[in-house]
C-alpha cells in the first residue's frame, strides 16, 4: 500500500491525514479490483472459500469494496472512476448474476453492502442508471425485507436496506415495517453502558460498533435526525479497548475485520455523538490503520484472511476470502470533509492508565502502560433458549479475559484464562455466564461447569468467580462449591510470549507451563501458566494474574478477603 508521507506536524503521534486515509481506501480497492470478474458483478479473491460457495464469496467481494468505494467517493470526488465500475457490476448482478437472498442466507449480509453504498453515491451512480437497472435491483434487495436473518445484528441488514429504498423514494409500509422491526429488537437487546446484546442473550463484542450502533446511527445522521443509539455513551467504555499501539481488544468473533473496529469510534466523530475529541477521535482510528498495515495484514496488497497476517485458527467458517473487507466499514471517517474538526485538530495522546467496571454487560476494564485487559463476567455466546450442554469451548467469549496483546488460544490447544474441573477424566468448560455485579476495581461472576455430553452433569456443582485489579496487578478468586470426591481444578493464565505467571495465593497445590502449539493471533509460540488443586466440597482458590510485570509483594491472602467481603459475602452488595 502506497501512502503518502507522513505528517508529524499535524499529526505527530501517526502521522496520518485524511489524504492517508483515503489513498489506504485507493490502494485496497485498486488490489481487490485485480480480480474483478469480466462484467465486474463479483470481486472472486484468492483464498479459501467460505461455507456459503465461491458465487456467494464474489458477490461478498463486491459489496464489501463497495463500502470503501462509497465512503471514499461520498462527496463527488472520484479521479479512478470506481463507481464506473460498480454501477457496471449492479446492472450485471442484478441481471442474474448474483445468488439470490435466502433466510439467513450470506447475500442478505451483502445485500446491506450494497444498499448502503448505492445510498451514499446516489447523485453518481444511482441517479444515472437506467430504469430498468433500478427496478432490477430493487427487485434484487426487497428480497432482505422477505427473508428471515439470524436473530441477531442480522436485522440492521434489512433496516439498511429499507433506509436506502425510502432514500430513492420507493419506501412503503414493507420497508417502515423493517425498519421499525430492527429497532423494536434493538431496544430490547440493550443492556446499559452504551452496550447491546447481539441478539438475545449476552453476547457482547465488536458487533456492538460495527453492526449494532453504526447501521441506524449512520442512517439517522444521513437523514438528518439525532443519534438515539447510546453511541456516545458506548464510546466512554469502548474507546479504552484499544491498546497504545492501536490494536484492538481481541474478543469476539470476525475478528479478521481489523480495523472495522474503529468504525464507531469514526462515525461518533462524524455525527457528534462523541465524548472524545476530534485529535483524540483521529489518533484511535490512525493508529488502528497503521496497527494491522504495519503488521501485515496485507498479503499482495490484500487483506488476508487472519489478524496480523494470515491466521486460520482465528476463523470462524462463514469467512471467505472478501470477508476481511467489512474493514471497510472504518472508511465511514472519510464522510468528514477535509474541513471537519476530525482532520483539522492536532492529534491528541493516549487515554493512560484507567480501571472501569461495566455493570451491564458485566466487564471490566484494567489498561494499564498502554495495554488494555477485559475481565469477562457478563459475556457469552449462549442464546436464552439453548441449553448448557458443552458442544466445544468457545475461546473467543468463554474465557475470564482478553487483552490487546494477547490472543486466546484456539478450542483445540490447552484454553488460557479459564478455570477447568477434571471429573473421572472429562474436563468442564464455561458456557453461560451469571453476572453479580462490577463496581469500582471488581466484577463478579458465576457458571455451571458443564461437560462432554458423554458426562452427566454434577447436582450443586457451581464455580462463583471475582476478578479485582490494581494498576497491572490482576487477582482472581473463584469459590468452587459442591465438588464431588475426585475432582481436579486447574487454572489457566495468560497465553503469551510475553513475561507471564499465574502466583498462587490461595488453595492451589501445583505449577507447570503447558504449550499451545497453534500460538494465538499475536504469536507462533505461545505458553499458558497453569495452577492445580485437588479438591472436593466447597473450596475458596485465588491466584495473581502475571502479564507482562511481576506480582507486588504485598499481602495477598488478606487482599482476598477483603475483595471476598466486598463481593460474594456481601449480603447486600451488586454480587449479592
Amino acid at each position: 500500500m502506497k501512502l503518502p508521507a507522513e505528517d508529524r506536524s499535524l499529526s505527530p503521534h501517526t502521522g496520518l491525514t485524511r489524504t492517508h486515509w483515503v489513498a489506504a481506501a485507493d490502494g485496497l480497492l485498486d488490489a481487490a479490483w485485480r480480480y474483478a470478474s469480466p462484467d465486474q458483478a463479483f470481486l472472486d479473491l484468492p483464498g479459501r472459500p467460505s461455507r456459503s460457495g465461491v458465487r456467494s464469496d464474489g458477490l461478498e467481494g463486491y459489496a464489501r469494496t463497495f463500502l470503501a468505494a462509497a465512503f471514499r467517493t461520498a462527496h463527488g470526488e472520484d479521479p479512478h472512476n470506481w463507481l464506473e465500475r460498480y454501477a457496471a457490476g449492479l446492472a450485471a448482478g442484478t441481471a442474474g448474476e448474483w445468488p439470490a437472498i435466502t433466510d439467513v442466507g450470506q447475500p442478505m449480509v451483502e445485500s446491506a453492502s450494497v444498499a448502503l453504498g448505492l445510498r451514499l453515491t446516489k447523485p453518481w451512480l444511482w441517479d444515472k442508471l437506467p430504469e430498468s437497472v433500478q427496478d432490477r435491483a430493487e427487485a434484487w434487495l426487497r428480497e432482505a425485507l422477505r427473508r428471515v436473518p439470524a436473530a441477531n445484528n442480522w436485522y440492521f441488514f434489512p433496516y439498511t436496506v429499507a433506509s436506502f429504498l425510502e432514500a430513492a423514494g420507493r419506501g412503503d409500509d414493507e420497508t417502515r415495517q423493517a425498519k421499525h422491526r430492527a429497532m423494536e429488537l434493538l431496544e430490547g437487546w440493550y443492556r446499559g453502558d452504551g452496550w447491546y446484546s447481539d441478539g438475545d442473550g449476552r453476547a457482547f463484542d465488536h458487533y456492538n460498533g460495527w453492526a449494532l450502533h453504526l447501521y441506524p446511527a449512520l442512517d439517522a445522521h444521513l437523514d438528518g435526525r439525532p443519534v438515539t443509539t447510546h453511541l456516545a455513551e458506548h464510546l466512554k467504555s469502548f474507546h479504552l479497548l484499544f491498546g497504545a499501539d492501536g490494536a484492538p481488544i481481541y474478543f469476539g468473533r470476525s475478528l479478521t475485520y481489523r480495523f472495522a473496529a474503529a468504525s464507531a469510534i469514526a462515525l461518533a466523530a462524524v455525527t457528534g455523538e462523541t465524548p472524545l475529541s476530534p485529535g483524540h477521535s483521529r489518533r484511535l482510528i490512525s493508529t488502528t490503520l497503521k496497527y494491522f498495515v504495519d503488521r501485515g495484514s496485507l498479503t499482495d496488497g490484500l487483506l488476508s484472511l487472519g489478524w496480523h497476517g494470515p491466521h486460520e485458527a482465528s476463523l470462524q467458517p462463514y469467512s471467505g476470502p472478501a470477508s476481511p473487507y467489512w474493514a471497510s466499514k472504518a472508511f465511514v471517517c472519510l464522510l468528514a470533509g477535509p474541513d471537519h474538526p476530525l482532520w483539522t485538530a492536532p492529534e491528541e495522546g493516549d487515554s493512560g492508565d484507567q480501571t472501569l467496571a461495566l455493570p451491564g454487560p458485566g466487564l471490566l476494564i484494567q489498561r494499564h502502560n498502554g495495554v488494555t485487559r477485559l475481565h469477562n463476567h457478563g459475556s457469552d455466546h449462549v442464546r436464552p433458549f439453548e441449553g448448557e450442554h458443552a458442544t466445544d469451548d468457545d475461546p473467543l467469549y468463554s474465557r475470564f479475559a482478553y487483552s490487546t496483546t494477547t490472543g486466546p488460544t484456539s478450542a483445540k490447544n490447552p484454553a488460557d484464562n479459564h478455570i477447568s474441573l477434571l471429573i473421572r477424566g472429562d474436563r468442564s468448560v464455561r458456557r453461560r455466564i451469571h453476572p453479580l455485579g462490577a463496581r469500582d476495581n471488581w466484577a463478579a461472576s458465576w457458571h455451571r461447569p458443564v461437560f462432554d455430553a458423554n458426562q452427566p452433569m454434577v447436582p450443586g456443582l457451581r464455580i462463583e468467580s471475582v476478578t479485582a485489579v490494581w494498576d497491572d496487578q490482576e487477582l482472581r478468586i473463584h469459590r468452587v462449591i459442591g465438588a464431588p470426591p475426585g475432582t481436579r481444578a486447574e487454572l489457566t493464565g495468560w497465553a503469551t510470549d510475553l513475561p507471564n505467571a499465574l502466583v498462587p495465593v490461595r488453595g492451589w497445590s501445583g505449577e507447570e507451563r503447558r504449550a499451545a502449539p497453534q500460538g494465538t493471533a499475536f504469536t507462533t509460540n505461545a505458553s499458558i501458566p497453569v495452577l492445580t488443586a485437588d479438591i472436593e466440597g466447597t473450596v475458596t482458590l485465588a491466584a495473581v494474574a502475571v502479564l507482562g510485570g511481576t506480582a507486588r509483594e504485598i499481602d495477598w491472602d488478606a487482599r482476598v478477603d477483603e475483595v471476598l467481603r466486598l463481593t460474594l459475602d456481601a449480603p447486600t452488595s451488586s454480587a449479592g
